[in-house]
């Protein structure tokens, strides 16, 4: 049993910025949290202020330290879990941005994307990284800041730039900032920039040259569970080790105790994320996945995953509410939802940045179909949901195809996010799925996940076991619905979603 009591992880999400202390059983202490503005400069364009993300952070960690009436001396460790994909680009010497931080659901980089694919298209590092080339990876964000921020390339040239996702920029601040930080990441974030060898877990000299992005900008690359460094000696967390980084998808997985091979997990938060567990060998998907890195601990072989991702869940339950004003609040979707018993005929396809997994089509855009004036406020909110539940269904689809040389049956899917509480959406994605639905206790599994890795970086845990025999079922959903009921309402999904294609060109973008 550790001396110290708690470990605490920071969670730096895509709209808001979290702390919150863990004790042995992985149970929360206390928390704090602070959203951060959403920045639209333009259509299809996304921007965080990093600045005001590290502000976020440090407050988030005094409010849970202050309602944990606890200080520096009773943390074993801190992790770092972020939003991946959303690059930062800073002079190390300043410690200033030189701009917002480009969100990983930004679609400006386009252009930029299908110059690299040239003649041999999206699929042509995929072999190197696991990834096709698309506006949601962190590598056409960092040339694209490069070429139209003036001053940019020279400031890089001099050596005086540093890229990192937000854990980089986070870790950074943490450690020092402009004194002494710690410039790194984990493999699993660095897996998400285009830029690594998937392989030999290192950055890949051809891409990044032909990307023409500087070696000496990037982060050194770390295992998910080691200590990096020691917080800043002024700072509230001053020499405790910052020992976990995980990207908030793995970290969920983590958290999720998915170590055996064809587990899976998928977290509904503004977007949603499934991942399955494929080992030790990176399995290169056929059917439209990513192949990332799922965790390393230390010293120990890197364990791989398959991932799809989905760009808008909860972001439409959001949009929902403040551009349409069906709901007051995003609680209220479910109960609009309860007043009709289906869909009426009508399916939200929310393509607002283009379609991810398994499609990857940035030319598609949002689209309501099948409306006919029976159709209410309430179909639409029942569609909103079901379009989340639709969704991961193709995901899983294709994940299973991939893995079928390896054995892989789903027997069930471990679920977390924001989203979960809503019980009719989880009953309709068993429904859809065809197997059950679980989910744990402790719902914050992203930020435990990176507690976990934190805690057994330095011996607060002792291993994987520790938080196998943590986690525990809280609700679980069995499907009711009929195979051939399943089959009709995805197969005027598929439908639906054909609707979306081909509209950005020339005249529209």
């Amino acid at each position: 049993m550790s001396e110290k009591k708690y470990v605490l992880a920071i969670d730096q999400g895509t709209t808001s910025s979290r702390a919150i202390l863990f004790d042995q059983g992985g149970q929360i202490v206390s928390t704090g949290q602070l959203e951060h503005e959403q920045i639209f400069p333009r259509a299809g364009w996304v921007e965080h202020d990093p600045e005001e993300i590290w502000r976020n952070v440090r407050e988030t960690v005094a409010q849970a330290l202050a309602r944990a009436e606890a200080n520096n001396d009773d943390i074993a460790a801190v992790g770092v879990t972020n939003q991946r994909e959303t690059a930062v680009v800073w002079n190390r010497r300043t410690g200033r941005p030189i701009h917002h931080a480009i969100v990983w659901q930004d679609t400006r980089t386009q252009r930029l994307c299908e110059t690299f694919a040239g003649r041999e298209g999206a699929d042509k590092y995929k072999a190197v990284c696991g990834l096709p080339l698309a506006t949601y990876f962190s590598g056409p964000k960092i040339r694209w800041i490069l070429d139209n921020v003036e001053g940019a390339w020279e400031q890089a040239e001099r050596g005086d730039l540093l890229f990192g996702n937000t854990d980089s920029w986070v870790i950074w601040q943490l450690t020092g900032g402009v004194h002494g930080g710690v410039h790194v990441t984990d493999v699993t974030n660095a897996s998400r920039t285009m830029l690594m060898d998937l392989r030999s877990l290192s950055w890949d000299e051809g891409i990044c040259a032909d990307m023409d992005i500087p070696l000496r900008m990037l982060p050194e690359i770390r295992s998910s569970s080691e200590v990096y460094g020691v917080g800043r000696a002024q700072g509230l967390l001053a020499g405790v080790p910052i020992a976990g980084d995980l990207g908030d998808q793995q970290a969920a997985t983590f958290g999720q105790a998915c170590f055996a091979k064809g587990q899976a997990k998928n977290t509904y938060g503004t977007g949603n994320f499934m991942l399955l567990n494929t080992g030790q060998e990176p399995v290169v998907s056929k059917n439209g996945l990513l192949t990332t890195v799922c965790y390393q601990i230390g010293e120990q072989p890197p364990v791989y995953a398959l991932e799809g991702a989905i760009a808008v869940t909860g972001s439409l339950v959001q949009w929902l509410r403040d551009n349409l004003g069906l709901i007051g609040s995003a609680a209220e979707v479910e109960t609009l939802a309860a007043t009709v018993s289906d869909n009426g005929g009508a399916y939200v396809v929310p393509a607002f940045s283009g379609l991810f997994a398994p499609y990857w089509r940035s030319d598609a855009r949002g689209a309501i179909v099948g409306l006919t004036r029976y159709v209410n406020k309430g179909h639409l909110a029942r569609a909103a949901l079901e379009s989340t539940a639709y969704q991961s269904a193709e995901v899983m689809a294709a994940m299973i195809a991939d893995a079928a040389d390896q054995g892989v049956e789903l027997s069930e899917l471990k679920v977390d996010g924001g989203m979960t509480v809503n019980d009719t959406l989880m009953q309709f994605q068993a429904d859809v799925l065809g197997v059950p639905v679980v989910r744990p206790k402790v719902a914050e599994t992203t930020a435990l996940g990176a507690a976990y890795a934190a805690g057994i970086a330095v011996g607060f845990w002792a291993g994987e076991q520790d938080v196998i025999d943590n986690w525990a079922q809280d609700r679980r959903w069995e499907p009711q619905m009929e195979g051939a009921e399943r089959d009709r309402l995805m197969r005027n999904w598929r439908k639906a979603v054909t609707k979306t294609f081909d509209w950005v060109d020339d005249d529209v973008e």
